[in-house]
């Protein structure tokens, strides 16, 4: 109890629709909503397309998992999209147990999220 919290957020803009928001530590109950209300003011900026790269990320429990599929949902009713990368199977296998691999665009590096986005 009392420990330090492990989490930050690194935002890297592309273009003037695209963004890439990269947390580093844990993403749980305490840390997500940090995360969740930077992907919808982003929306809100004009953002449209959002990746989100986990690499960086030690842990992520379901509260992580339910921001992201929220930001989704606000950038696909803006025509937009939002998609993933998780490099290790360690951040992968959330998303492997709950079935949302083929529901989400998921990537193992940066440069093919990049590639793969597409407005919604």
């Amino acid at each position: 109890m009392g420990g330090v919290i492990d989490f930050g957020l690194v935002d890297e803009p592309v273009d003037e629709i695209t963004h890439v928001v990269s947390p580093h530590g844990e993403i749980d109950a305490l840390t997500a909503p940090r995360l969740g209300r930077r992907l919808l003011d982003l929306a809100e900026e004009g953002k449209r397309l959002l990746v989100v790269d986990l690499s960086a990320v030690t842990f992520m429990d379901s509260t992580g998992i339910s921001v992201i599929l929220n930001a989704l949902r606000h950038q696909k009713t803006r025509s937009g999209n939002l998609v993933l990368v998780c490099p290790t199977e360690r951040i992968l296998r959330p998303f492997q147990i709950t079935g949302l691999v083929g529901r989400l665009g998921i990537f193992s590096s940066r440069d093919e999220a990049l590639g793969g986005l597409t407005a919604g």
